[in-house]
């Protein structure tokens, strides 16, 4: 019969799903490209996070229930003062790659730099941005 080629062809899906990486959280990205791109943006939440505090979000806050959002925002003033503010928010998701914008956690970060050039601008944003992501998700873990 081929009932012990059945069993074993399941029990490897089955092994192979659960040994699987988990899906990512979906992470949408609002910022001003003269600051950040979303590629950079992305970057920056993936490197805030790191593989304990990772396991640890999921189990509080389900891959499948919730999502993030990021926005930097700001230029140069007529002083040529570079001004930069950037949110972090965590927010609840719905069935599909949709989000709801109705933060359940969120952090705002503020910068400024004095005669900065466009590239100190974009390091001072992309910096910015990464403390906003590291506060919202310390709020997260609680230890």
């Amino acid at each position: 019969m081929r009932i012990p080629q059945v069993l074993t062809a399941t029990s490897i899906v089955i092994a192979s799903a659960a040994f699987a990486a988990p899906s990512p959280y979906l992470i949408v990205d609002h910022s001003s490209p003269a600051l950040i791109d979303k590629t950079e943006a992305l970057l920056v939440w993936k490197a805030q996070v790191d593989d304990e505090q990772r396991l640890r979000v999921r189990k509080l806050y389900p891959v499948s229930k919730w999502g993030f959002i990021s926005q930097v925002e700001g230029g140069f003033t007529s002083e040529m003062a570079c001004v930069v503010t950037a949110r972090a928010m965590m927010v609840p998701r719905v069935p599909g790659d949709r989000l709801v914008f109705k933060p359940h956690k969120s952090a705002t970060t503020f910068a400024s730099q004095p005669s900065a050039t466009r590239e100190q601008c974009r390091a001072l944003a992309a910096a910015k941005l990464a403390e906003a992501v590291q506060a919202v998700l310390s709020s997260l873990i609680v230890p």
